[in-house]
């Protein structure tokens, strides 16, 4: 193997300040000798391996997941009575005031370079392999590793470029030690769309992969990155992409890059299931109780319900409590009356469609079932007093009174459910912790169950493809194209003959229709901001407390000071 030596200067700090890649173990070197380090397929195996890692983690790491939502019309983190106040840093996210000094403008960025270097690292060091037979490791299986691997650097790089736009394209870590001016958004979309097409011949299927095909990018996997990429491209580079977005979309569907078909069940892409060949899930992070379950952690949606719901209402105590970081926006006032505006208001948006199976209250039914989407009203247990079953319901951490979770938010504290409060005050300094519905995506199973916490992260999942070609369609003025698509997905979050489907003519289909829809099909997998921005309503819209913005500046995020600071060619975002 070539001898090579990995500098961990400059370039590579830019990558690397800041806390990181937490409870991974990570060691940081001044300089690394990588000569001997690939003598056999086991070390072949971790270094490819080890970008992956990262790579769960980064879906939440560094508040890339708390902006990412906070900043939207879905989730809140809302200061209840001193809880969650943390120097106003989420009410910057909400209210779209964040400074350069906020945390998440240098972390999101770590975030983003860390998985960008330990990728080319990674994939330099599979270049650098002339003999692949001596480390046991067959030339087709060489290929694919490097196809993979820029891949999942391409899928950084098209975080990053949506986080901040105007970004940095580094390809060598071994012998650069530099960090480089950043790009053109032009620069950026056209190496990511290269990087992206030539890696897709490379990549195999998910049949060739077989049980092992969880984790692994595949055709079809970077084929719905490029059609991210075509989707958002009027926002990205001004020159629209729909009718190549269309193409990409359609080959997937169609099979050309693997056979994959939509779940029949709302809740299979995110239950322990959705690990196996049959699911729709075309990429995601592999999770276990006993090792990484990252969108299961306080970043994510662990830290997603009231304090006591896991432990006591779900039977889940492997974690202990649970913590209420992460709440539905209101849909309503203090007085129960609902709000005008259009956007927001996700839960009064699923309400819409009254015989939605996702609207029953979350509830574990045993052998690793469940019913319901959200957590609302009262939480009842079972608690044992002296050897007696004595019911009981989930209280706060700030009285005694039982909690009644509902669509606002204010100081409700023991009112009874219907009861008129006299304090109207509504908006993110002034909540209780009765206010907010939860949303529990991902199952809680009890804790003698053995399938809890063993959900794959679904980061690319089939419905996205057929909700992306719809949005292509209503685009181009087919609304029957596009209702026939979206109901193609919807069909199953209703009963049979459900009349909440879209009519075949997509009659009730408008923009607000479709945003509407594309929010209530990914709520809380963060591409909230994306989708809000695409549509051109991120800064001129209102929603709950939010007023509109004085200008754009805000569709993307400032660059962070220690950024900044550790690589000074790089420039301030317009408006920071």
């Amino acid at each position: 193997m070539k001898k090579n030596k990995l500098y961990i200067t400059g370039l590579m700090l830019t990558a690397l300040i800041g806390a990181g890649c937490t409870k991974l173990d990570e060691h940081v070197y001044d300089k690394v000798d990588a000569s001997g380090f690939l003598t056999r397929r086991d070390d072949v195996i971790r270094d490819f391996l080890r970008p992956f890692e990262h790579g769960y983690w980064s879906i939440q790491g560094n508040d890339v997941y708390a902006v990412g939502e906070n900043s939207t019309d879905e989730i809140g983190t809302y200061n209840r009575q001193g809880d969650w106040q943390d120097g106003g840093y989420y009410q910057r996210m909400h209210y779209h005031t964040w400074t350069v000094n906020d945390g998440f403008t240098s972390g999101a960025w770590t975030n983003f370079y860390q998985g960008i270097v330990l990728s080319t690292n990674s994939l330099q060091d599979m270049e650098n392999i002339a003999d692949p037979a001596k480390l046991s490791v067959t030339p087709e299986e060489l290929a694919d590793f490097k196809s993979e691997l820029r891949t999942l650097r391409a899928w950084f790089y098209l975080r990053a470029f949506d986080f901040y736009r105007n970004i940095e394209i580094i390809t060598d870590v071994k012998s650069s030690t530099q960090g480089k001016p950043q790009s053109t958004p032009q620069e950026t979309f056209a190496f990511i769309e290269k990087e992206l097409t030539e890696a897709i011949p490379g990549l195999p299927t998910r049949d060739q992969l077989g049980a092992n095909g969880t984790g692994r990018w595949t055709k079809a996997g970077a084929a719905a990155l490029l059609a991210r990429l075509y989707l958002n491209a009027k926002v990205y580079i001004g020159t629209e992409k729909f009718a190549e977005c269309e193409t990409v979309c359609r080959d997937i569907i169609s099979g050309k890059y693997g056979a994959y078909q939509l779940d029949t069940r709302w809740d299979a892409p995110f239950d322990y299931t959705n690990k196996n060949g049959n699911s729709e899930v075309i990429y995601g992070f592999p999770g276990t109780l006993a090792r990484t379950h990252w969108q299961y952690d306080g970043g994510m949606f662990w830290w997603g319900m009231t304090y006591d719901a896991g432990p006591l209402y779900m039977g889940f105590t492997d974690f202990g409590q649970a913590n209420p970081r992460f709440a539905l926006q209101p849909g309503r006032d203090v007085d129960s009356v609902e709000y005008t505006h259009q956007l927001g208001k996700p839960f009064v948006k699923f309400q819409k469609y009254p015989d939605d199976l996702r609207l029953k209250k979350y509830k574990n039914l045993g052998n690793s079932t469940r019913e319901g989407m959200f957590l609302f009203g009262y939480l009842p247990f079972t608690r044992s007093v002296n050897g007696n079953a004595v019911q009981d319901t989930v209280r706060g951490n700030k009285g005694p009174y039982p909690l009644f979770i509902r669509d606002q938010v204010g100081y409700f504290l023991g009112a009874k459910p219907g009861t008129k409060i006299a304090d109207k005050e509504s908006n993110m300094n002034h909540a209780d912790h009765n206010s907010g519905v939860f949303l529990i995506k991902y199952p809680v199973y009890p804790t003698p169950d053995p399938n809890r916490i063993t959900s794959a992260y679904a980061e690319v999942r089939l419905s996205e493809i057929y909700y992306t070609l719809a949005e292509c369609s209503y685009r181009k003025g087919d609304k029957a194209g596009a209702a026939q698509l979206l109901n193609q997905v919807r069909r199953r979050n209703y009963p049979a003959g459900s009349p909440s489907l879209y009519t075949p003519d997509g009659a009730q289909l408008n923009d607000q229709e479709m945003l509407d829809e594309w929010g209530r099909e990914f709520i809380g997998e963060n591409r909230r901001r994306t989708d809000l921005i695409r549509w051109g309503v991120f800064n001129t819209g209102t929603w709950w407390d939010k007023k509109p913005d004085g200008d754009k500046h805000t569709e993307i995020f400032p660059i962070g000071r220690d950024v900044l600071n550790v690589n000074p060619q790089l420039k301030q975002n317009p408006g920071y």
